[in-house]
């Protein structure tokens, strides 16, 4: 009866759509990069930099727009280096990947020791409050839950739609996908495979390193190492488990998401009998279990990490 009445809470919900607005912002920048045919396993080191380049710029005198702006383009830089090495010099998205998340996380932990040498706790800032929305925030449970959040996450919420009308709908979400699927086709049609998967790798990093920002900039107050803590890995177990499309993204980001606020609260009413760490996997073996039913039957885009040389068939 104390699950049940805490899954009906309105708590429950809101800890549920605040938890999972940086997978949201994290999938969707993977999405948009495999959709054109690059893994970016740099995911876990971009949202690292992300938070941090957001916390800084905060914490130096910055507002927290400018943060979130400055957090994106690090993000669409590292979306530059890693299009330089995988699309233009077709080496290995894996090695590339983990070399940028190697150098995005290392780079934040020295500016943040150069920044600040002799803290022993993470200075804080003022990060976004919550902005109920007039008349939506009334409406009971779905509303308060879902409207009385921060404005990073109406951003997230509402960037889910405007990548699936790009996707689906413009003839750049075509180009998009078609270099994703079938790069020689792309190319006999006059379309720049290399400037496409640039273009697409870039925008797909810019959201991850907002993902890494909205931690330090409305889910907490202050940068610390291990912050990301494996949400970037997340993101890309969710992009299959939404076979690539941006609104079954936003429903693996909340279903993981849920799990994860529900053991929170189920180590707060029962956590002196069991180990706390199997409430802290739970989430993740959940996740597994749902990951493993969908990702059965996942269409993978054709082209993934199968690196374009011009003129080859």
């Amino acid at each position: 009866m104390d699950v049940l009445n805490l899954l009906l809470g309105v708590e429950f919900w809101t800890a549920t759509v605040r938890i999972a607005s940086p997978l949201i912002f994290g999938a969707l920048g993977e999405l948009l990069c495999e959709r054109s045919g690059v893994l970016n396993l740099g995911i876990e080191g971009i949202m690292t930099i992300g938070a941090f380049v957001g916390w800084a710029s905060v914490y130096q005198g910055a507002d927290l727009w400018t943060g979130v702006l400055l957090a994106a383009t690090v993000g669409l830089l590292f979306g530059l280096l890693h299009s330089l090495f995988t699309v233009y010099l077709g080496l290995s998205q894996h090695v590339t990947g983990i070399g940028i998340t190697l150098l995005a996380a290392n780079l934040a932990y020295f500016f943040y020791r150069v920044l600040l040498p002799d803290a022993t706790t993470p200075p804080k800032i003022t990060p976004f409050q919550p902005y109920p929305i007039p008349l939506l925030s009334q409406i009971p449970i779905v509303g308060q839950a879902l409207f009385t959040q921060t404005p990073l996450t109406y951003l997230a919420i509402a960037l889910v739609g405007v990548i699936a009308y790009v996707l689906y709908a413009t003839p750049l979400g075509l180009s998009v996908r078609m270099v994703g699927e079938n790069p020689q086709a792309a190319e006999a049609q006059g379309l720049s495979v290399y400037g496409v998967r640039t273009g697409a790798v870039m925008a797909g990093s810019a959201l991850m390193a907002i993902g890494g920002a909205f931690l330090t900039l409305s889910a907490f107050d202050s940068f610390f190492v291990n912050l990301i803590n494996g949400r970037g890995w997340i993101c890309i177990a969710l992009v299959i488990f939404a076979s690539w499309q941006p609104f079954k993204a936003l429903l693996g980001a909340l279903l993981f998401a849920g799990f994860d606020a529900l053991q929170i609260r189920l180590q707060q009413q029962i956590g002196g009998a069991i180990p706390y760490q199997v409430f802290l996997a739970l989430p993740y073996i959940l996740s597994i279990v749902a990951l493993t039913v969908m990702a059965r039957r996942a269409g993978y885009p054709k082209a993934l990490m199968v690196p374009f040389r011009r003129g080859e068939r």
